[in-house]
């Protein structure tokens, strides 16, 4: 399988050489940490099998989380972490695109148009659930940043995954939305758009002006639906966090400086094919990368840290209910698994742990002095760092 770190490896210095000295700090980690990410630079364990004799090399993942080798080990962790907070009412996938004539302005300022994208998203959702036609209470908000398309265009925008009912606090009152209708998109764009005018202008009257007037007067694009209930809507959140950009899958060939990437279009569940250079592709990979320290998950309303408490009070209500998602997630097998060997099968036998960066010059596996009783690795640690490496055959120094 062709990788996004094989053509960095291959095109990377040339892109560095042509563009470094214009490029954030965040992009050049990122192709650094990939392009090293499961090689021995990262470090790793060494294991040996006894009946073939032969070493084993398990390298480490670069945990990069723009690094797409990394995200599927990350969304396990975050669904485990993340299960008891969705409460186990319906939600709604609501989604807020910045329109074109403002992606230029948000390209050269990221951390100022993506932090109002998702703040600015989530108030004018909540002025809308406040009206008791509608809602008539506070929701509970999840936002997640997006900046790509299929075919790794640039194209800001969020998702919000909201509650299907809100709270009416004076009275302690859950208040459930319709099943198939949360609140009405067009006076939502409007609003999205009315308080994101005016939140730039008051907070970057810089930026503010040099944005063309008409911006204004267009329509913003809003889209609104259902994703299930409890676990259903958490597993569907955990693809728009920790999907990457492209996957190692969807690229389908790499020569002669060229790369060609599959995609299905927007209308269409047909798969068509993209060729750009080497030098295009990285450099839309990377427009995707994030600011340094950047938080692209955030919650609001009675998802936000502040109302556990509330969170805690509507959980227990709210289980009275016919169905009780937050119970039913699946409990993982906790049974201790034995590392073998991939030839013959036999139980592999840890040698040694090289961290990041060094070097392990091994002797012969019949000259290593290893008690046989340090046999295999059953424990939850091994266990988690098998999830992020994969095993290297040789009997030279990695």
């Amino acid at each position: 399988m062709i990788e996004v770190a094989d053509i960095l490896r291959s095109y990377s210095n040339i892109y560095l050489k042509k563009f470094g000295s214009n490029m954030p700090s965040s992009h050049k980690k990122t192709i650094s940490d990939m392009v090293q990410c499961r090689t021995a630079k990262m470090g790793g364990q060494v294991y040996l099998c006894d009946n073939c004799n032969e070493f084993h090399y398990s390298f480490h993942s670069c945990g990069n989380r723009n690094c797409n080798k990394c995200q599927n080990d990350m969304a396990e962790k975050w669904l485990e972490n993340t299960s008891g907070r969705l409460l186990p009412v319906r939600h709604f996938m609501v989604t807020f695109t910045l329109p074109d004539s403002l992606r230029k302005y948000a390209r050269k300022n990221q951390r100022v148009f993506y932090s109002m994208l998702l703040r600015i998203s989530a108030q004018a959702l909540q002025t809308l659930a406040d009206d008791s036609k509608y809602v008539g209470g506070k929701l509970g908000i999840l936002a997640i940043l997006h900046t790509w398309t299929r075919i790794l265009s640039y194209h800001p925008h969020a998702h919000l995954i909201a509650t299907g009912g809100g709270l009416f606090e004076d009275e302690n009152l859950w208040l459930p939305a319709r099943s198939d209708f949360l609140v009405p998109v067009k006076a939502l764009s409007k609003i999205f758009r009315a308080k994101f005018r005016d939140e730039l202008k008051k907070q970057e009257p810089e930026i503010f002006k040099n944005i063309p007037k008409n911006v204004w007067s267009k329509n913003w694009v809003v889209h609104s639906k259902t994703v299930g209930k409890g676990q259903t809507a958490l597993k569907y959140l955990a693809q728009y966090i920790f999907r990457p950009a492209i996957s190692n899958s969807r690229i389908v060939k790499f020569s002669n400086g060229e790369v060609t990437f599959k995609y299905k279009s927007t209308n269409q569940d047909q798969w068509k094919f993209m060729t750009v250079s080497a030098l295009e592709f990285i450099r839309r990979y990377l427009q995707h990368v994030l600011p340094k320290r950047f938080v692209k998950v955030r919650y609001y309303g009675l998802y936000a840290v502040k109302n556990k408490d509330n969170l805690k009070m509507l959980r227990q209500q709210l289980e009275d209910e016919k169905t009780n998602q937050t119970k039913q997630a699946p409990e993982k097998s906790t049974q201790n698994k034995i590392l073998t060997c991939p030839h013959c099968g036999k139980p592999l036998r840890l040698i040694k742990h090289f961290s990041k960066g060094e070097q392990w010059d091994h002797a012969p596996p019949e000259k290593i002095s290893v008690p046989k009783n340090s046999i295999i690795f059953t424990n939850e640690f091994n266990l988690q760092l098998s999830k992020n490496m994969f095993f290297v055959k040789g009997n030279s120094t990695p």
